[in-house]
């Protein structure tokens, strides 16, 4: 039976910095994201019009945090934690005081099985008084995020059998592409084969292929390592941009990608594992690319934990 609730987008991701002044000037004055009121020394972005998009934690040690998804109504959410609780897996409801930083409406977290990865759901989110307006480049949305792990065999089957993931594509038994039904995009999350738990990369998605090449200048102008590109991803018709944040974190900027049809899609495709499926313009990863950012494994703080 396929899981009863329906996903809107990846809503955000929360990143855990280690000098959250110096990561928030770099998501505002490199990345090109707005920032949000914050408190309880969360620093917020955006880069549409909801609150939030980005939420840096401060840590002592780099990496992700939880990926926040919104679900398509409230409806959703509650056939959503019905559904999770019916697994067997603990949800946790963010409280009342902690909603009111993340300016959203209910909302739960529960730790995805076979991963110490944390997702959270919610419906409603605060909307921004102002439009987004882009700055350094036309962001258009939080694209996707892709972590790595040890069984991802085991955390694929959780994520297409329970929680409602699509799969788009596989690259060999490396890295598999999944989108969150029934958002369109090729992937609003991925999955790679790792010796760890870890994030791999966070991806923004841009309206104009002149973004990639503008950022690709002020990278280098502002001495930010690029780790990989500009190429083009066969596997998604994706022209993308990989570099790094302050604390070492693979950050991509991204420019077109396949969509997919609610009904009547494709099938998944079983690509070979040749570099030039992921960058046919013939690029190669630099040796610190996606090598930064462990999964916290601690409890969310201000939850209130549901048998």
């Amino acid at each position: 039976m396929p899981a009863p609730f329906r996903y809107l987008k990846p809503g955000y991701v929360a990143l855990n910095v280690t000098e959250p002044e110096r990561s928030s000037r770099f998501f505002e004055s490199i990345v090109g994201l707005t920032e949000e009121p914050g408190a309880d020394g969360v620093r917020f972005f955006r880069c549409s019009a909801d609150h939030h998009n980005l939420a840096l934690y401060p840590s002592d040690a780099p990496g992700l945090k939880r990926v926040g998804f919104q679900l398509e109504s409230a409806p959703d959410l509650e056939r959503a934690r019905e559904w999770i609780e019916a697994q067997g897996w603990p949800t946790q409801a963010v409280d009342a005081d902690e909603r009111r930083v993340l300016r959203q409406g209910p909302s739960f977290r529960f730790r995805v099985p076979e991963s110490s990865l944390c997702f959270e759901f919610y419906a409603e989110i605060e909307q921004a008084s102002t439009p987004f307006v882009p700055t350094l480049a036309k962001i258009q949305r939080l694209g996707h995020i892709v972590i790595g792990s040890p069984q991802p065999e085991a955390l694929l089957a959780t994520l297409t059998e329970k929680l409602n993931f699509r799969v788009s594509d596989y690259f060999g038994d490396q890295v598999t592409f999944l989108r969150c039904f029934p958002n369109p995009y090729h992937h609003s999350f991925g999955v790679a084969r790792t010796e760890r738990d870890c994030l791999h990369h966070v991806n923004f998605m841009v309206s104009e292929i002149d973004d990639v090449g503008r950022a690709l200048n002020r990278l280098r102008k502002n001495e930010v390592e690029i780790v990989y590109g500009p190429g083009r991803h066969d596997i998604s018709n994706s022209i993308f941009l990989y570099y790094l944040d302050p604390d070492g974190m693979t950050i991509e900027y991204s420019f077109g990608m396949e969509e997919f049809a609610e009904v009547g899609a494709r099938e998944a495709r079983v690509l070979p594992m040749r570099p030039e499926i992921l960058d046919c313009w013939g690029g190669l990863p630099a040796p610190k690319f996606a090598k930064v950012g462990a999964i916290e494994r601690a409890a969310g703080s201000s939850v209130e934990t549901r048998a």
